[in-house]
Order: structure tokens, then C-alpha cells, then sequence
């Protein structure tokens, strides 16, 4: 399969060196809007964004993969480039636990030492980061990331775009909104919800974020 990164930076390092641990995956570009012009280094294509559509032409079976941690970001490419679900490979490092009976969207990245329990669902553009847990029957939505060493226990339900920072612990049953940020090493025994910033040991809702939304 020939893959297309979409992201330059540090992250689409990390996925790069776990594609070179796939015999059958072979990376031919990484597209950057930092890159103005295109041309070749090595073996791998670079150039901007757009370059997209002709890399298509060029080779009928590419997948992308877009390697951006940020969510909106990453939202925002899949939006502009308008491709279908299709055209998104799904990328697993070769040490990651994944349970059979988990369902995994496309686009989404899982990294090493990374582990997905019973009957959970792993929604398209997710990055679940190294080390971290999702436990059974948990429920992850569109283009969220989880942190290295985020945990989240059972039946937990992740609404779309939220970023779980590293070391975070979600307890069982909890359901955080869409859009929202939990803060590192952060204990969520509580519903967070849409568009919150929550941090601490438990975690609270930072009272600046309650306040824009009043007002």
C-alpha cells in the first residue's frame, strides 16, 4: 500500500517511523504547506497540500493519512481535501493490543504500546497515542486525540474533537463533550461538557470557560 503523509511535523515523524515497520507500506510523500515547491528527497515526494489531487493521478491506490495533532486542523484538511472515507488508511503499530472485537475508522492512527479493550469503537481521524488505554465498551468520536499514557476506563464515551492530555484519567462511565480539552494528568470523575477546558486532580471546568459561555 503507498501511503501520503499529510503533516510534516513531529507527529508525522512518529507515524513515518512506524510505517517503516510495515513490510507491505511503503511511504512515497509527505505534503506540508511549508513546503512551497515540490521536488524529492530520497525516495519521498514533498510539497504542499494541493499536491494531493496529482499524487492521486500518479499513483491509483495511494491512501493518505493525516499527521497532525491538532484536531481542528486535521478536520479542517479532511474538509478541503474532500475525499471519500476511502482514501484514508488506517495505520496500527505493530505493538499496539487491539481487542478483534473493536471497530476502528479510517484515517486513524494507533501508536506503539497503545491498548484497545472489548467492544469499543474508534471513530475515523483519531489518534489514540503511545501508551495510552482505552478499555471495553468505550465509545471514541471523530477526530479526537488521546495523549501518550491517556486512560480512559469502561464505557466511556469521547464526543468528537476532544484532546485528552497525557497521563489523564477518564473513569468509567463518563461521557465528555465535543470540542473539549482535558488537561495533563488530569482525574475526570465528572461529565465535561461541550467546548470546556477541564484540568486538576478531580477535574474542573476552568471558570474563564464557563464564563465565555454565559456570555
Amino acid at each position: 500500500m503507498n501511503i501520503v503523509l499529510i503533516g510534516a511535523g513531529g507527529h508525522g515523524k512518529v507515524v513515518r517511523d512506524l510505517i517503516v515497520l510495515h513490510k507491505n507500506i511503503k511511504l512515497i510523500a509527505f505534503l506540508d504547506d511549508k513546503y512551497k515547491e515540490v521536488c524529492k528527497k530520497g525516495n519521498i515526494i514533498v510539497g504542499p497540500i494541493p499536491f494531493a489531487k496529482t499524487i492521486m493521478s500518479m499513483f491509483p491506490d495511494v491512501k493518505f493519512v493525516i499527521t497532525i495533532g491538532d484536531n481542528k486542523v486535521r478536520k479542517e484538511i479532511i474538509s478541503k481535501l474532500n475525499l471519500p472515507h476511502i482514501y484514508y488508511a488506517t495505520l496500527v503499530h505493530p505493538t499496539a493490543i487491539i481487542s478483534p472485537s473493536v471497530s476502528i475508522g479510517n484515517g486513524t492512527v494507533i501508536m506503539a504500546n497503545a491498548v484497545i479493550d472489548s467492544d469499543s469503537q474508534i471513530g475515523n481521524h483519531v489518534i489514540i497515542n503511545t501508551s495510552s488505554v482505552v478499555e471495553h465498551d468505550n465509545h471514541v468520536g471523530d477526530f479526537v486525540h488521546l495523549s501518550p499514557n491517556a486512560t480512559l476506563t469502561g464505557a466511556v464515551k469521547i464526543e468528537e474533537g476532544v484532546h485528552i492530555g497525557a497521563g489523564a484519567t477518564v473513569i468509567p462511565y463518563i461521557n465528555i463533550g465535543e470540542w473539549s480539552t482535558i488537561g495533563a494528568g488530569a482525574a475526570v470523575i465528572n461529565p465535561i461538557p461541550a467546548n470546556s477546558t477541564a484540568v486538576g486532580v478531580p477535574a474542573k471546568v476552568k471558570e474563564e470557560q464557563k464564563m465565555e459561555e454565559v456570555s
